[in-house]
């Protein structure tokens, strides 16, 4: 959604039925979908390309808690043969991570309160054939409301994953991240917020217009 607020014409693909996404939608596998484009040459119609693969594999929560605990099981990391398949669609892209163990670059890391949303919700962000300035990490306005470690805190922004311990409600997780066309509790606690990918969308086109200025 970002990114269609930014100005672009925008395609999406799953493994998962996703009903409520908003826009052209193909539901199958992104590595073989993308490798198929490149096959086809069907890539060129396209402008940038954003990938993100499983962040399961990688992100604080598994590594962390979730493994001190013996919780969870094993996942497979994309991220290497996503960026492989990216080099090869010769197109500028953004490869997106949450915080943890995932081997991207950090060219970006985009936070909640840069936009003044209800959720903090940290993303790292790789970028393949373009660069922009990495924007100033704002001071937080306070905590995550919720349980953790045994302490209750209440803050202005909502814990927007799993339940219970005070996590965000799915009428709160629309609320702070800004997004209204889904009310499924997995795909908003999965979701970047729209800010995020405008923010992007923007600076990619600002950074594409001064190499052809």
């Amino acid at each position: 959604m970002g990114y269609h607020h930014a100005g672009f014409e925008v395609d999406g693909c799953d493994i998962a039925d996703r009903p409520n996404y908003p826009f052209a939608y193909h539901r199958g596998d992104a590595l073989a979908y993308l490798a198929h484009l490149i096959a086809t040459g069907d890539i060129a119609r396209y402008t940038l390309v954003h990938a993100s693969p499983p962040c399961q594999a990688g992100c604080a929560l598994t590594v962390g808690t979730n493994a001190s605990q013996g919780w969870g099981g094993t996942h497979e990391d994309l991220v290497a043969p996503t960026r492989t398949l990216l080099d090869a669609c010769g197109l500028p892209y953004v490869i997106e991570q949450p915080n943890g163990r995932a081997e991207i670059r950090k060219d970006l890391t985009l936070c909640g309160e840069m936009f003044r949303l209800g959720v903090l919700r940290h993303r790292n962000f790789e970028l393949g054939r373009w660069a922009t300035p990495k924007p100033a990490h704002p001071r937080h306005r306070g905590y995550v409301r919720g349980h953790r470690h045994g302490i209750h805190r209440e803050g202005p922004y909502v814990a927007a994953y799993g339940q219970g311990g005070g996590k965000a409600s799915v009428a709160e997780m629309q609320a702070a991240m800004g997004i209204t066309w889904t009310g499924v509790r997995g795909e908003l606690t999965e979701a970047i917020p729209p800010a995020f990918t405008q923010w992007i969308g923007r600076a990619f086109l600002s950074a594409r217009q001064e190499v052809f200025a």
